[in-house]
């Protein structure tokens, strides 16, 4: 993550952005992830745009990405959905069957910025975990028999 540089100025800008499937629809699967991950990269070739991380949930994308200060953060979502949509419905023409109203994704989206000394390894972290579960939960019992209060255990009345 070092200072880009380009003919009209310099930039070292990160940002975090959300966005979900139209109607929140679990449609995330591997080859769906995968054909996204190959648009973007078209995509950062084209505009100019890193993807520093791509990280998919069933039915929203997180993203990583650093991109020249003339486009805005509404620029870069608008020109990611448009082309990945358009994209994937050539690719992928049933999903046309889950999606009537023929948008891939919903019209909002989360934007922050990341710094590199704050919170960048977290966000990385974050946006890397998308879509993983744990494989167990570990939770303590609200009322256990092994741990006593003085001389009584703990959620028994005493008396």
């Amino acid at each position: 993550m070092a200072i880009t540089k380009t003919y009209h100025n310099a930039y070292d800008t990160h940002y975090h952005i959300v966005f979900p499937i139209k109607y929140r629809k679990a449609l995330l699967n591997n080859d769906i992830t995968l054909a996204i991950t190959k648009i973007a990269e078209e995509i950062g070739e084209r505009y100019d745009i890193e993807f520093e991380k791509l990280g998919y949930d069933s039915n929203h994308i997180h993203i990583l990405t650093s991109f020249p200060p003339k486009y805005g953060g509404s620029d870069i979502v608008r020109i990611f959905k448009s082309i990945t949509a358009r994209e994937l419905f050539k690719q992928f023409p049933l999903l046309k069957k889950d999606l009537w109203g023929g948008e891939f994704w919903s019209d909002g989206f989360y934007i922050a910025t990341v710094s590199e000394r704050g919170n960048w390894k977290a966000v990385e972290q974050y946006i890397t975990n998308q879509g993983k579960t744990m494989d167990e939960l570990h939770q303590l019992p609200l009322f256990s028999q092994s741990h006593t209060l003085g001389s009584y255990p703990v959620g028994l009345p005493r008396g």
